[in-house]
């Protein structure tokens, strides 16, 4: 007779899945002792229980399917959090199999007890304790269907003895991913079409929603005439061959997405939760799609909202449509060449003795990376070079912690994305801060022989908290950081390492990193004081600069001023 851990296992065989992330501990024994006898699915050993549900959380990322992630009982489960709610806030399907502490002992305050049923909620679609061998393999159904269909993280928290108990019901069930069409009502779609036909000029916000229906909107930017600007999750999906295309906007973004929102008439927002209401223009007739209704109107006030498929929805809205003068269109178009042109100009290389410029990477990598690379961003400097200079094609992913925003990111994201598509260039632009956080899973490259390619903004900083304190007023505290050499790091662990100071070698050093066939890691020392001006600059933050001048000077940091205007003139032109 097969006990429970032995039922999961095969449960997960039958689904389709060969890979769990995670780290062993003895509340977990049964499990991954099910695993090893298994031996059809594979354990992605890391080297902390964060990474693992960051690896399963780009893992479901890329390849749309469920993956599964484990941790052992208290601290080792706890560790999964953070990459937990990343998977759960970014709407992938993820299961966690959280061991517990023996049942007869759960209450007692023994050792490494926690209650991991409360601890998981907020971060989960689904959550619930296994108490007795006879909820089994029901629990795991629902667990499994609840993360695929809520496209959400499924918790199932086990106490080691029961995945040792014998189960009566050994069925491993398989459960396939529905594909309803959701499509609103007729007279909400006429409601639309009016709206969006007596508008003057019209205006394409476009979120993660958009995946899948690429053509779908570029047809309605078309009768509308209407240039399309992406959300930081929508860029992936909708950034490669559009012709509508005006870029970002938001504090990643700059002036031409700014402005082909402001300036118009209606703004229709296409499946995305953008949150900055002061990037949203105050006058127009909004109208928003999404397929979960709570979403609705929750980010800025609605003049109509859809509930439906953003593909299914433009499909069916794109008859009742008239065609629109191009105007605004062109008028868009022309400022994002200007506001792209101005940024290629500042992506070039510095003067000898001055640390390189991100952007100039960040263009090197646009450039030499496979076609069908999969980006990964570190939160902060990182994910701004990256929104701004990596281009996406329709095999591009950029992926990154773009909703929870959790530091470290793109190093673990970069596990998972490498173990889901080991034949694709997987290339995790790490901060230093980043890196340095979560350092010991360049192991995890090496042991797992994956060949990520980890390069390292390296600015001996926090660097976007920095830009965060001085656009407040604050004089800079806390951020620098003191730095190795992460090449040399690299190196001692077995890693192949570029370290670049200069930006004459950056090009061969770009080339010969991403050529290699294995893992590697290039440190590049970049421009501590390059400022990543957003596209709409505030009355505060005019002022937070001026107080941060007044402060920086008063506290004896003058020299600090000076390294900011020699390393941004070039933007102030």
């Amino acid at each position: 007779m097969a006990n429970v851990a032995e039922n999961i296992v095969k449960t997960l065989h039958a689904n389709g899945i060969d890979r769990v992330y995670g780290l062993p501990g003895d509340s977990l024994n049964g499990f991954t002792d099910a695993l090893r006898k298994d031996g059809t699915i594979r354990w992605v050993h890391v080297r902390h229980e964060e990474s693992a549900a960051f690896a399963a959380a780009a893992d479901a990322a890329t390849t749309g399917q469920l993956a599964v992630v484990a941790g052992s009982c208290g601290p080792g489960n706890l560790h999964l959090i953070n990459g937990l709610y990343d998977a759960n806030r970014s709407r992938v399907p993820v299961l966690a199999i959280a061991a517990h502490i023996p049942t007869n002992e759960i209450g007692t305050g023994y050792f490494q007890e926690t209650h991991p049923q409360e601890l998981f909620r907020e971060c989960s679609v689904y959550v619930e304790y296994v108490a007795d061998p006879r909820q089994m393999p029901r629990l795991l159904e629902i667990a499994m269907r609840a993360a695929i269909e809520k496209r959400g993280v499924a918790v199932l928290v086990i106490p080691g003895d029961v995945a040792l108990a014998d189960i009566a019901d050994d069925r491993a069930v398989v459960i396939e991913r529905t594909r309803p069409v959701v499509v609103p009502s007729g007279a909400e779609l006429e409601r639309a079409a009016t709206l969006l036909n007596e508008a003057k000029s019209v205006t394409i916000l476009a979120g993660a929603g958009v995946e899948g229906a690429h053509d779908e909107v570029i047809a309605l930017a078309d009768r509308l005439g209407a240039p399309i600007v992406h959300a930081l999750r929508g860029k992936e999906f909708i950034e490669y061959d559009n012709p509508f295309d005006v870029g970002m906007t938001g504090l990643l973004g700059f002036a031409s997405g700014y402005r082909a929102m402001e300036s118009a008439d209606a703004l229709l927002v296409l499946g995305s939760d953008f949150p900055y209401e002061q990037f949203y223009p105050d006058g127009a007739t909004t109208i928003q799609v999404d397929i979960r209704g709570e979403q609705l109107g929750k980010r800025h006030p609605l003049d109509l909202g859809l509930v439906g498929d953003v593909g299914a929805t433009a499909e069916a809205l794109l008859p009742r449509l008239a065609e629109k003068d191009r105007g605004h269109l062109d008028d868009a178009t022309a400022h994002y060449r200007k506001t792209r042109a101005k940024l290629d100009d500042l992506a070039v290389p510095t003067k000898a003795g001055r640390p390189i410029h991100p952007q100039y990477l960040a263009r090197l990598l646009n450039e030499q990376a496979a076609d069908d690379a999969i980006f990964t961003a570190d939160v902060g400097s990182p994910t701004v070079w990256a929104a701004r200079y990596l281009r996406m094609t329709e095999q591009r992913r950029l992926i990154g912690s773009f909703t929870h925003g959790s530091m470290a990111n793109a190093l673990m994201h970069g596990i998972g994305a490498q173990v889901a598509h080991p034949d694709r260039q997987v290339v995790a632009l790490a901060g230093d801060g980043g890196l340095a956080m979560m350092l010991g899973e360049l192991l995890t490259l090496t042991q797992n022989r994956l060949p990520v390619k980890t390069i390292v903004v390296n600015n001996s900083s926090l660097n976007f908290v920095e830009l965060e304190m001085k656009a407040a007023g604050f004089v800079t505290y806390g951020t620098g950081l003191d730095n190795p050499s992460f090449a040399a790091i690299a190196e001692a662990m077995g890693i192949f390492a570029r370290r670049v100071e200069r930006s004459e070698d950056l090009p061969d050093a770009v080339r010969e990193v991403l050529a290699h066939d294995g893992p590697a890691l290039l440190d590049v020392v970049t421009e501590r004081q390059e400022l990543s001006m957003p596209p709409a600059i505030e009355a505060a933050q005019v002022k937070g600069f001026a107080l941060y001048a007044i402060r920086t000077v008063m506290s004896g940091r003058g020299d600090e001023l000076l390294d900011l205007a020699r390393a941004n003139w070039r933007q102030l032109f």
